[in-house]
């Protein structure tokens, strides 16, 4: 039995669709919450108990604090006791910003700037020599031992290789009482009025001192005055030259390069960071890529004219400036503007493009007179370059469709300054190793210290340590083939859920509430031990962790099981079962049907033969593909599979797709390097159905993605009374003003910036969340508003736009993929990313297809019950039988084991991965003894 003091107690849960639960939640265990989608799993964990945790977190804050973040609404539940602090582990949490990596989440970069600041050695990106850096003691006894008995010159450098007249610099060298200076390797007495020539680049070098070097202290005490004032002068850098042979010697107090002279300053982590600009490379400001203008774009038909739109950032003639230059530059080169684009003279090309100035005179033979062109032109490519770096946004995006984004060619994508990055440890530099996979850094790094100096090994012991242990943690749940340079903004939701995981066990808090949405998203049956492994950890420390889930190992290891149901919707939220894994199957709900065999995915009896065409294609080298072929046969089901970054999205994703797009909807996204590809006349289009939200605010929902409430508003626009009041359907809209609430300006909700907490959004208290004006809701259909149109299941809507054919058709196929439990105006905001890609798989059922169209499903088991599985395989065979092609990247067994067709990558993830290690049938890859998917796959497929 469990007591309030080990337990969390909720009591009258009531939040979306639960209906007035009691749960009891035992603390320091691992429990699972599952049921199908839609069942009101995420109501229970993230909107009642985590909300409530924010909530009480919030209510410490000072009043002072609390007046800027608003007051957060109280979940509807009667109480909840025994509540440690929370943190929701989510899937929508990472940073989209270009300068977040998989590095600065975890920390581990931040170490490793610590690390390369202070135990790193310097060499020169000139010579590629080692630094050396002395003190003015250490300097004046290696000028006493270098130069014994010997003329020199002692001069402190001020200029290097820039150019200028430099007048006003040997003007003010005059005045501090030097008489000699030295300049482009000649030594010369200063003038009044002296200059160099403007236009040529110039090393200047102010004399300090003459003198020979002896035994005697006056000479000794001379050298140090002397060493002294060129320091000050040189900004910490002196140049001494043996009169004799007039050879330069330079001698720093930073780090020097001892033959070329060039200085860094001494580190700092700052100074390794691609965020600061002691760091970051000059040219793409630490991002590692860049914008450049792509001419074909600006160009795309060469056999048009200017005239008729050849230069596309400008289209057809008109009367505008740009045109009458470009008509004065026909003059001049001897063209016209409605000449093919291809045969304008090259030199008027690169104007055009580029810009130039140039003079000419015209002279008219027939009225005898004579007229100059002044020509100062900046260029199509560089006005867009200067579009691209304003301040507007509309302009940047308008710039940016004529750009392509490439690897900066200053870092190479290491997004450092070249000082930076010659600096090393163990001959590695910092963006060595940021390239490096986990697992291979993991290697490195547990060797290293056998290969550092004693006294490297000393600072670095500590800082190492720590390093280490972070990088385990992301061994630990399976990240092993992640490179702490990856871009967070290209991270799954999987993958940055057990990135932000992987932090928390480092944090080694005790006594918290961990609540994780489905972290075993994207992740390999074979590393799923590691993440389940890492979750008991979190919870062997002293912490509980409730995890939202459907995966069959994780409830089989869980503590504790909660299954939500019966059913989705209005038809769930009630707890139909809990207890141990055990105990759960002794209930007939649909979970335990599924755990214990009851109810199975079946196996098709015969798997389909296709239509004996297929798509090859040929020589696939990006990122870790290992330069492979691969065929794909149409008219059958297609599973891609593979351990988590074996290069399944790369592939597809980043290879096959955007070829299709490029080729059936002229679609700009460059592919990943590849050879060739066949078969493309086989079919006539491709859709891809991703993960990427429908909408990123409030405002977009399943109604207006799916085009459906165009329908539903031109509908109420036809009702005797709207007519009567002149409403058209704008009035229905919530984002045109008339109809909408404008309090909230058809939002629904306010949004309360919680600076450094996630923003919140609260219901508007003028419209109570119903979006619209008091005017538009008294228009009704069948008794209902607008608003409560909206608010209705896409189940109940089905029903009740039956007579509708246009509305039915389209809410009909959302309800067959599963979805009939959301409501049509749910914010798309609150939907998951499985919720979303069925909402864009419904959308294109809706539509007539051809019966050769190419499908690509990327995980679209993500959230979905072992039910939801079987309705979403029913509605994807349905695609197939018609005769397209569906291709499905894939971890999930109950969806493998039913395709007709698998390519296996692997064998590894990383640089481990990006092979064809097996393809064929299910039966047929369960022979192979090398792929890591065979060995689960059999057990599915109930064969030894």
């Amino acid at each position: 039995m469990i007591t309030t003091d080990d337990s969390i107690e909720v009591k009258g849960a009531r939040v979306h669709n639960l209906k007035n639960i009691d749960v009891t939640i035992p603390r320091e265990k691992l429990v699972v919450i599952t049921g199908l989608s839609g069942s009101g799993k995420s109501s229970l964990a993230f909107d009642t108990i985590y909300a409530e945790g924010q909530r009480r977190y919030i209510e410490t804050f000072s009043a002072y604090a609390r007046q800027f973040l608003g007051s957060l609404e109280r979940p509807d539940v009667d109480k909840i006791d025994g509540l440690s602090p929370v943190i929701a582990i989510e899937q929508k949490t990472t940073s989209k910003s270009p300068r977040s990596t998989v590095g600065t989440i975890t920390e581990i970069y931040d170490f490793l700037r610590l690390l390369y600041a202070r135990a790193a050695d310097a060499y020169s990106y000139e010579t590629g020599e080692k630094m050396v850096s002395y003190n003015d003691e250490q300097i004046k006894d290696l000028i006493l031992e270098a130069y014994k008995d010997k003329k020199i010159n002692i001069l402190s450098p001020v200029i290097r290789s820039r150019k200028g007249h430099y007048r006003e610099l040997f003007e003010q060298i005059a005045k501090q009482g030097f008489v000699k200076v030295r300049t482009d390797g000649n030594i010369v007495d200063l003038e009044k009025g002296m200059k160099l020539d403007r236009y040529v680049t110039h090393d200047i070098e102010i004399v300090i001192d003459r003198l020979k070097i002896d035994d005697s202290k006056d000479n000794e005490k001379r050298l140090m005055e002397s060493i002294n004032t060129a320091m000050y002068h040189g900004d910490d850098v002196l140049m001494v030259i043996d009169q004799d042979t007039n050879e330069p010697r330079y001698f720093s107090r930073n780090l020097m390069c001892p033959s070329s002279g060039i200085s860094y300053p001494n580190p700092e982590p700052n100074n390794f960071s691609f965020n600061s600009p002691k760091g970051a490379c000059p040219d793409c400001n630490g991002i590692g890529e860049k914008y450049v203008v792509n001419e074909k774009k600006i160009i795309p038909d060469d056999s048009l004219s200017i005239k008729n739109g050849a230069i596309a950032p400008h289209g057809p003639q008109k009367k505008s400036w740009i045109f009458k230059q470009f008509d004065t530059i026909a003059q001049r080169f001897n063209f016209s503007l409605s000449d093919p684009w291809r045969t304008v003279p090259e030199e008027a090309k690169q104007m055009i493009l580029y810009g130039g100035k140039d003079k000419f005179t015209v002279e008219s033979k027939l009225l005898g007179v004579t007229r100059d062109y002044n020509i100062d032109f900046e260029g199509v490519a560089n006005f867009l370059e200067n579009q691209f770096q304003s301040n507007s946004s509309s302009l940047v995006r308008w710039a940016k469709e004529y750009m392509d984004k490439i690897q900066c060619p200053t870092c190479e994508g290491s997004r450092l300054r070249k000082e930076s990055l010659n600096f090393k440890v163990d001959g590695k530099s910092i963006a060595d190793l940021v390239n490096m996979d986990i697992i291979e850094l993991y290697d490195w790094l547990a060797s290293l210290d056998e290969r550092l100096t004693e006294k490297q090994q000393k600072i670095a012991s500590e800082i190492l340590k720590e390093i280490k242990n972070r990088v385990q943690f992301l061994l630990d749940v399976g990240l092993t083939y992640l490179s702490l340079n990856r871009s967070s903004k290209s991270l799954s939701g999987g993958e940055a859920q057990r990135i932000r995981l992987a932090t928390q066990i480092g944090s080694q808090l005790v006594g918290v509430l961990y609540i994780l949405d489905e972290p075993s998203i994207g992740l390999h049956q074979r590393d799923n031990e590691k993440l389940i492994n890492s979750l008991a950890s979190l919870r062997d420390v002293g912490n509980s962790v409730i995890v939202v889930e459907h995966d069959k190992d994780m409830i089989e290891r869980a503590d504790h099981v909660i299954d939500i149901g019966p059913f989705a919707g209005k038809h769930g939220g009630e707890i139909i079962s809990e207890g141990t894994p055990k105990e759960l199957l002794d209930y007939h709900t649909l979970t335990a049907s599924y755990l214990n065999g009851e109810k199975e995915i079946e196996v098709p009896k015969n798997r389909r033969k296709g239509n004996g065409k297929k798509i090859i294609i040929k020589g696939c080298s990006g990122n870790n593909l290992k330069n492979i072929d691969v065929e794909f046969p149409l008219g059958k089901m297609i599973g891609v599979t593979g351990v988590s970054g074996s290069g399944k999205s790369t592939l597809i994703n980043e290879t096959l797709y955007p070829i299709l797009n490029a080729h059936f909807f002229n679609a700009v996204k460059k592919p990943m390097p590849f050879k060739s590809i066949k078969g493309l006349e086989h079919i006539d289009k491709v859709i891809d159905i991703n993960q990427s939200p429908i909408g990123r605010t409030p405002r977009s929902n399943p109604a207006t993605y799916t085009k459906t409430f165009d329908e539903i508003r031109k509908l109420f626009a036809q009702i005797p009374e709207a007519m009567i009041r002149g409403y058209k359907p704008g009035r229905f809209s919530f984002n045109v003003a008339g109809g909408r609430c404008e309090t909230c300006q058809g939002g629904g909700v306010r949004v309360i910036e919680m600076n450094f907490l996630p923003d919140v959004y609260v219901e508007c208290e003028t419209c109570q969340g119903k979006r619209f004006n008091r005017e538009t809701l008294e228009i009704r259909y069948k008794g209902k508003s607008i608003s409560d149109v909206l608010n209705m299941t896409i189940e109940e809507a089905v029903s009740f736009f039956e007579h509708i054919p246009k509305i039915h058709r389209k809410l009909k196929t959302i309800e067959d993929v599963g979805l009939g439990y959301i409501t049509l105006g749910q914010q798309s905001t609150t939907l998951s990313g499985g919720e979303a890609q069925r909402i864009k798989l419904a959308t294109e059922l809706s539509k007539r297809d051809t019966g050769n169209t190419f499908y690509i499903l990327d995980e679209p088991t993500t959230g979905l019950h072992f039910e939801d599985i079987r309705v979403l395989m029913k509605v994807l065979n349905k695609l197939v039988d018609k005769g397209n092609t569906v291709l499905i990247i894939e971890h999930n067994l109950d969806v493998i084991k039913t395709v007709d067709y698998i390519i296996d990558i692997g064998y590894e993830g990383g640089k481990g991965g990006g092979e064809v290690v097996a393809k064929g049938t299910p039966e047929q890859i369960i022979k192979d003894k090398k792929s890591y998917t065979a060995k689960f796959l059999k057990k599915e497929l109930h064969q030894n």
